[in-house]
């Protein structure tokens, strides 16, 4: 019987994943993306076309990063302005259910891309911290309906990602397992599987033997890569092998793409991946932009859409 992938676009609710607003001097103005606002960028007239066009074609999952864009009732501290009502969302995940859309949550607890968190993301592995982390959880799952999956996020914990951030931290070792073996509990204890960026498998060799000796096999994996499987180097090499890597060794896994670089980067992660992971583990493909849902991102957004689209449609008959 032949699976039934999953096609997801990845889209941003809230988008304070990455340097606080004082960064802003670090960028010298250069209006970069990873500034955080103090308003909600997600711009509904924009999320609609987007949606519509989703809902035309082979896309059936909605991947929502929620961040700073929902007023929870447990922390509404860390809402901005124009942040949704849990009403809101309530409606809007109707409206993309009718549309025949599953929809998933993303909330990313990686150090890296923890801004929309406010003052939590400076109390990283306290006690103050965990119980954030538990409650957000668990407000998200109920609001979301227990959801089949819950990504997590955890890419990029690494000191490089934030040379431009004022504030910079990572867990490294034991105290990495930790806190993202407790997040996988918190998920699971509401009827979730967790879902990761599995990139921590690529960033050493030492973090990659820690991957494999401590991973869980009950997370879905996705490695994200945007470029094409032409030009080697060490770090393109890196990215490729892991999806071997994780294929060897039995862990699920769903690759995730963008057009950030080229149009043609899904495509050529499918063509690539299904040499390399079976069909037992593999779950689907996603795709995002990494661009603000706001009008001046408009022609982004929808050409991202169209991709996942008709990948898809080329892809309905199975990949294998």
């Amino acid at each position: 019987m032949t699976k039934n992938l999953m096609w997801c676009y990845l889209a941003h609710l809230g988008y304070n994943m990455w340097a606080d607003m004082d960064a802003a001097d670090i960028f010298e103005g250069t209006g970069s993306h990873d500034i955080a606002t103090d308003y909600l960028q997600f711009e509904r007239e924009t999320w609609n076309k987007v949606s519509d066009k989703l809902a035309k074609g082979g896309c059936n999952t909605i991947v929502l990063d929620i961040g700073e864009g929902i007023v929870l009732d447990s922390h509404p501290e860390i809402a901005v302005k124009g942040s949704w009502t849990k009403k809101e969302v309530a409606d809007e995940l109707s409206r993309l259910r009718s549309l025949g859309f599953e929809v998933i949550p993303k909330l990313n607890f990686s150090s890296s891309h923890d801004e929309w968190m406010g003052k939590y993301s400076r109390m990283l592995s306290t006690s103050e911290y965990y119980k954030f982390c538990d409650d957000v959880i668990d407000e998200i799952c109920e609001l979301f309906g227990n959801p089949r999956l819950f990504h997590l996020g955890m890419d990029e914990e690494v000191a490089s990602v934030q040379g431009g951030y004022t504030y910079t931290v990572i867990r490294e070792g034991k105290l990495y397992w930790h806190d993202q073996n407790r997040l996988f509990k918190r998920v699971e204890k509401n009827g979730s599987r967790p879902w990761i960026w599995a990139d921590y498998i690529w960033h050493t060799k030492k973090r990659e033997k820690m991957f494999l000796e401590n991973m869980t096999k009950d997370a879905l994996c996705s490695i994200w890569y945007y470029r094409d499987f032409k030009v080697l180097n060490d770090w393109h090499d890196d990215c490729w092998n892991a999806y071997e890597l994780l294929e060897k060794h039995g862990f699920d896994q769903l690759p995730a793409g963008s057009n950030v670089v080229m149009h043609e980067n899904l495509d050529h992660i499918v063509n690539h991946t299904k040499k390399t992971i079976s069909p037992e583990h593999l779950e689907g493909f996603m795709i995002t932009t990494w661009k603000a849902m706001r009008k001046e991102n408009e022609a982004k957004v929808l050409e991202t859409a169209d991709i996942i689209n008709e990948v898809a449609e080329k892809y309905k008959g199975g990949i294998y």
